[in-house]
């Protein structure tokens, strides 16, 4: 019987030691006319508590390992009052990739509104809730480089308002398609800028809609230019994903950036036109990486060493990786044509990848040579086969060939495979030809 009692009472403790599991903020739909005043909650995550969040606040930090990279997750604007559709995804792949202290900053209250300016004057109030909280990681040991702050859309300028009144002390701040509305044109302290941390990266992919076009970061990446990402809907007719797939594209970026198989290749340029002209691509391989993991490469790097524009393509899906060539064209008609060519690289097993249409229309000169950047969506190892398909820009004209004299395809986001060469090829007016290349000799190098 005494036995039996022990046992009772040890699962009674048991019972009452298990922690209370906090899960952010849902609110309903009549929440978005009425509005809601702030209320900031912070859900703690460790890889102790990878599915139940502690409950802190500044005066009760005590589940947090202060030794330990601390990184603040900021979200935007909430209109209908749900969680965003990313946040256990990107919740989940922080805690794999690093060992750290997970704030979720839950500011719903505040976020959900259907008054969008309402929610933009709420920000600075939330960066205010988070100010002590900081200070008391740094009270009680914490440093400003264990310290990263990553917000999407408002919760970008969010991170940025507080990291200004740490006068950029603080580690790290990534905006992740920072908010353009009301923001556009404002000064540095009301916005996210390159003071308010020691490293600011910043990824655009919506910036002729929900997002921002200028530079907010020591270094800005422009997915795809930063404007229309592939896979998102073209037109009003699919509803709320046309409004939000390009501007939440950025998160999901973000994500994949962390658990990828393939490193997304940027290119800082001056341009997305020049990038697209293959005018950006000569590689040292001192240039950053996009992402997460951009800090290992800061921080044996000096930041403004390098222009803060930096361009890369994506495809559809997930992992959304892109692979570059470029194509060097010597042509060798007298006369000069003017015109696209469409490019498909095949291998060995048959599988066939088209390119990307990247540049725009081209002046083939006689013995001058014409570079085309090649981006294609699956890596192949082992090219056996190039298509190509000229089109000429003019209505009218009075010779359909376009002749080479030589081609040769080099692949950049894998510099030590051999470069691919042929000779004397006749494209006709629309017509796809397809070459055999082979590998070109050292004096093609």
């Amino acid at each position: 019987m005494l036995q039996w009692l022990t046992l009772f009472l040890c699962a009674v403790v048991t019972v009452s030691e298990a922690p209370e599991c906090h899960y952010f903020t849902k609110l309903p739909i009549t929440d978005t006319f009425i509005g809601t005043d702030v209320d900031v909650r912070l859900l703690l995550y460790t890889n102790r508590n990878s599915e139940c969040a502690s409950l802190i606040n500044a005066t009760h930090i005590s589940p947090l390992d202060v030794k330990k990279k601390t990184t603040f997750l900021i979200h935007g604007y909430r209109p209908f009052g749900s969680p965003p559709n990313w946040l256990k995804n990107l919740t989940k792949t922080l805690l794999n990739v690093d060992d750290i202290n997970l704030i979720i900053v839950d500011w719903n209250r505040g976020a959900t509104t259907i008054n969008y300016s309402t929610a933009v004057t709420n920000t600075k109030t939330v960066a205010e809730i988070l100010k002590p909280v900081i200070d008391s990681i740094l009270n009680n040991g914490g440093s400003f480089d264990s310290i990263h702050l990553i917000g999407v859309s408002l919760g970008a300028h969010i991170s940025g308002f507080v990291g200004n009144m740490f006068d950029g002390k603080i580690g790290r701040i990534t905006g992740l398609d920072p908010a353009g509305p009301l923001f556009r044109g404002k000064g540095k302290d009301d916005r996210l800028d390159p003071s308010d941390a020691m490293l600011v990266d910043v990824l655009h992919t919506d910036l002729d809609a929900l997002g921002y076009r200028d530079f907010l970061g020591h270094i800005d990446y422009y997915a795809n230019g930063g404007t229309d990402q592939p896979g998102c809907p073209a037109t009003i007719l699919s509803g709320k994903k046309y409004m939000v797939c390009d501007h939440q594209r950025s998160v999901y970026l973000y994500i994949s950036s962390m658990n990828s198989s393939c490193n997304i290749t940027n290119f800082p340029c001056g341009s997305y036109a020049e990038f697209l002209d293959g005018r950006c691509t000569q590689r040292d391989g001192t240039y950053p990486i996009f992402g997460y993991h951009l800090v290992k490469w800061a921080n044996s790097s000096s930041v403004m060493r390098f222009p803060n524009k930096v361009f890369f393509q994506t495809s559809s899906e997930d992992p959304f990786c892109m692979y570059y060539y470029l194509l060097d064209i010597i042509p060798w008609n007298k006369n000069a044509r003017k015109g696209y060519i469409t490019i498909e690289l095949e291998d060995g097993n048959g599988h066939k990848v088209k390119s990307k249409d990247n540049h725009s229309a081209k002046t083939f000169e006689r013995f001058r040579k014409v570079t085309l950047l090649v981006s294609v969506d699956r890596d192949l190892k082992n090219i056996t086969r190039i298509s190509l398909k000229y089109s000429s820009a003019h209505v009218v004209e009075h010779k359909l060939t376009l002749g080479i004299l030589r081609l040769k395809l080099r692949s950049l986001s894998h510099p030590d495979r051999p470069h691919l060469c042929r000779y004397d090829v006749a494209l006709e007016r629309d017509e796809e030809v397809k070459v055999q290349p082979f590998e070109c000799g050292v004096q093609e190098m």
